[in-house]
């Protein structure tokens, strides 16, 4: 079938870049798959986990939004953070979504709202990528 180039680029370094046989985006949209050969493509991203397929064994990433951009066989995600599944900390994790519960449960007008639930849904995402290893 063959295979695409995938990078996983955050600003502060590269998460991943190989040879895939595919790949599955947490687009804003929907998720999206993507194969050899795919018709270029931009799209934005949403807190996900993003799977793709080397040596027949899925593999999950963390993203944490950004844009993904497929051109001659090569898939290139922008993300604003990204992690592999296997370094997810999961103690980290579970404090991060406890204390976004706490600050949305709490009702407090000076807490960002936004903020506190897009924290909420990065510590749940990581959580369930965990799970996955």
């Amino acid at each position: 079938m063959g295979t695409l180039q995938l990078e996983v680029v955050t600003p502060d370094k590269t998460v991943v870049s190989g040879e895939v046989e595919m790949a599955v985006c947490p687009g804003i949209e929907g998720e999206f798959g993507v194969l050899p050969k795919h018709v270029s493509l931009l799209s934005a991203l949403k807190i996900g986990g993003l799977r793709y397929r080397t040596g027949g064994k899925d593999e999950h990433v963390f993203i944490s939004g950004g844009f993904a951009d497929v051109n001659n066989d090569v898939l290139t995600v922008l993300a604003e953070s990204a992690e592999l599944a296997d370094s997810i900390d999961t103690a980290r994790a579970m404090a991060a979504k406890e204390r976004a519960e706490k600050r949305i449960a709490g009702h407090d007008e000076k807490v960002d709202m936004t903020r506190a639930e897009a924290a909420l849904q990065r510590a749940i995402v990581r959580l369930q990528l965990a799970q996955l290893r």
